[in-house]
């Protein structure tokens, strides 16, 4: 089943090497905690074989995926949107609007079936006691791309469409993967989307236009992705 496949990637993940001494990695799947949580969201949503289109992110915050361990879900939306209780006590704003677009797809069950959210690189990390982007300092980039390579690959491997994926990010995120898929081929068509945290931060008023903007594109590249794989 994938959902096991899941976890023992995200148990698996190792610490990069090469990081620069003074930024820290997160690594939230060495905590017992966490991975409890992972085991009961994934077990709840990826229980089947069923392919799914891939969102990829940047790399996991400190208030989100690095302290729920999975993506983008903040430990409100894990509890009601998800339906899995946690003691955690933290706010996420990409998380809140991820889940605005998750709602308007039909809620949490019908969207998991269908599309798996992850990062381009599956751990985070901090300087300075704040988050830190992979591209924010180009020796970190450097240190990751060949982590970033191998954990895409595992990922892709754990049952995602190679037609169309979604990048989170449309400046750095998305010129960083164009480039590598370029060299990589790891999928067919990539599509870039702004990312949550800007529209939330930047573009509040104009909420709706974005969640419908973000509904469209990731119906387009779900349909692209099932007509390649009944044509395959």
């Amino acid at each position: 089943m994938r959902d096991q496949q899941i976890i023992d990637f995200l148990a698996g993940l190792t610490i990069p090497e090469g990081v620069p001494e003074e930024v820290e990695v997160m690594h939230p799947y060495q905590d017992d905690g966490v991975m409890d949580l992972v085991g009961q969201f994934y077990s709840r949503y990826f229980a089947d074989e069923g392919m799914r289109t891939g969102l990829f992110g940047i790399n996991p915050g400190r208030h989100g995926a690095g302290l729920t361990g999975i993506p983008f879900t903040d430990p409100k939306r894990l509890r009601d949107d998800c339906g899995i209780d946690n003691a955690l006590r933290s706010h996420e704003p990409s998380s809140e609007y991820v889940y605005a677009v998750i709602d308007r797809m039909g809620g949490a069950e019908a969207f998991y079936k269908r599309f798996f959210i992850s990062s381009l690189c599956p751990l985070g990390f901090t300087a300075d006691g704040k988050n830190l982007n992979y591209y924010d300092r180009k020796d970190l980039q450097q240190a990751m791309e060949p982590y970033i390579i191998r954990t895409l690959r595992q990922q892709i491997d754990l049952g995602l469409y190679t037609h169309t994926a979604i990048i989170l990010g449309a400046g750095k995120n998305l010129h960083f993967f164009e480039e590598l898929n370029r060299r990589e081929g790891f999928f067919e068509r990539i599509v870039g989307l702004p990312h949550p945290r800007y529209i939330i931060q930047y573009k509040r008023r104009f909420l709706d236009d974005y969640l419908a903007m973000w509904k469209k594109t990731l119906d387009k590249a779900r349909r692209a992705n099932e007509r390649s794989r009944s044509r395959g």
